[in-house]
């Protein structure tokens, strides 16, 4: 920790400490460093008895240590269920959210968790069992934004024997002689074997994970490239890929799983068919969606929310809630702003209830300083509307005339002229 992680001497600590040989241990190492630490220790009302002995026992050693100590206790049972979550998983989940809540609110630095090479082998080997790409072969991060590892490399061997020479105690967990979960089917049954036939294992695996390091940021800085190439533009609402760029590549297919692992996708032989699929073919992931768009591909997230059908709008409304945002109705004496997000109408012109809705096949209006009429989809075309900004188009309509394209052009039947006695404000903010 001096060497590597000379930070934590100037830092608030939180230890997360379950009472076990390597959270003790990690205590004791950073008791002695003299940092400024505090404990924090979850009761997951697991295993009974044995949970709330484990919460006594690091009560008394933050007593012993002189050391401030913050403890939760958790139904985890009843959250894995109504989460729909494996019990570690959701133990897991409940460990690091309070941890981060606790850390953010108290202005603690730093999270310090007892993680060692033996946890960091269990792990590479359950990702491998699962599959996975490169990125659950490289490991367990020492330092992870502000989680950090300390005793990473070092092995369980390495900390039992520490602990036994400087006399120190700590508590068994019965759950982990289990071999019901895989981490400990591999930990009793498979490690040992492994190191039986190879004595310097950890040693090689630590090898083994520079290089898979290494490899990443090769890795990493060639999709960097090729997005940089790829990306046409980004914005909150989509990501817009060229697909000329991925079509150039010798392996499109592992170019798009690193610029989109993360959104939840899973079938990446449909992925790439998208390259040459039809405009408008999509693929979803349960957050996410892809769409062909002529000569690009359209990332966006999927909206959760309802979206509306139809809304209506009487002639007393002052402002309206849209899917685009706030619509303002206000009488004005005269033109005063010229801009895409407001129109002045004639109000004798309009027939009430107004209706904002979605537009449909077949919809037209007569575009402001046009003449003639014009069908919508023509002219979205000719605005290089994508598929997802023309599903995000909204009319404002009079019966089953347009009054407005949303944000984008008025209609011609409704303008204000010299004859216009009542003039109508309408603003979308």
């Amino acid at each position: 920790m001096r060497e590597n992680l000379p930070f934590l001497n100037e830092s608030r600590l939180l230890i997360a400490i379950s009472g076990g040989l390597d959270s003790v241990v990690l205590t004791h190492l950073c008791y002695q460093l003299n940092l400024n630490i505090a404990l924090v220790h979850c009761n997951f009302n697991l295993r009974g008895k044995e949970s709330d002995a484990d919460e006594d026992f690091v009560l008394q050693l933050a007593e012993d240590l002189d050391l401030e100590v913050f403890i939760e206790s958790f139904d985890t049972k009843n959250y894995s269920s109504a989460n729909k979550l494996s019990t570690q998983m959701a133990a897991r989940k409940l460990r690091y959210d309070w941890f981060e809540e606790l850390a953010e609110q108290l202005q603690f630095d730093y999270i310090l968790t007892a993680h060692h090479a033996d946890d960091n082998l269990e792990t590479f080997l359950i990702n491998l069992s699962r599959g996975t790409g490169l990125d659950g072969l490289t490991g367990i991060p020492a330092v992870n934004n502000h989680i950090i590892r300390p005793l990473l490399p070092f092995s369980r061997e390495v900390i039992e024997t520490y602990a036994k020479e400087n006399h120190l105690k700590w508590q068994e967990d019965s759950s982990n002689a289990s071999t019901k979960y895989l981490r400990n089917k591999l930990r009793h049954d498979v490690i040992p074997v492994l190191k039986e036939i190879n004595p310097q294992l950890l040693q090689n695996f630590q090898n083994t994970l520079k290089n898979l390091n290494d490899t990443a940021d090769i890795v990493e800085e060639s999709v960097a490239a090729v997005l940089n190439r790829a990306i046409k533009t980004i914005d909150k609402h989509q990501t817009v890929f060229k697909v000329s760029e991925f079509k150039k590549l010798k392996n499109p297919k592992a170019y798009l799983f690193e610029a989109l692992k993360a959104y939840g996708f899973t079938e990446w032989n449909d992925i790439v068919s998208l390259l040459d699929a039809q405009s408008g073919k999509q693929i979803r992931s349960s957050t996410h969606r892809l769409i062909k768009d002529r000569e690009h591909i359209l990332l966006s997230g999927i909206d959760s929310g309802t979206d509306e059908e139809l809304i209506t709008i009487s002639e007393t409304d002052t402002q309206v809630k849209t899917g685009l945002g706030l619509l303002f109705f206000d009488e004005a004496d005269a033109i005063t702003v010229k801009n895409n997000h407001t129109i002045y109408v004639d109000k004798s012109t309009l027939t009430y209830p107004l209706t904002v809705r979605k537009w449909k096949d077949g919809d037209l209006f007569f575009p402001i300083g046009m003449s003639g009429k014009k069908k919508l989809s023509k002219y979205f075309k000719d605005e290089k509307l994508s598929l997802l900004d023309k599903e995000k188009v909204r009319l404002l309509c009079s019966g089953e005339d347009v009054v407005w394209v949303l944000g984008k052009r008025a209609d011609n039947r409704f303008r204000v002229h010299e004859k216009t006695k009542h003039i109508l404000k309408v603003e979308l903010k």
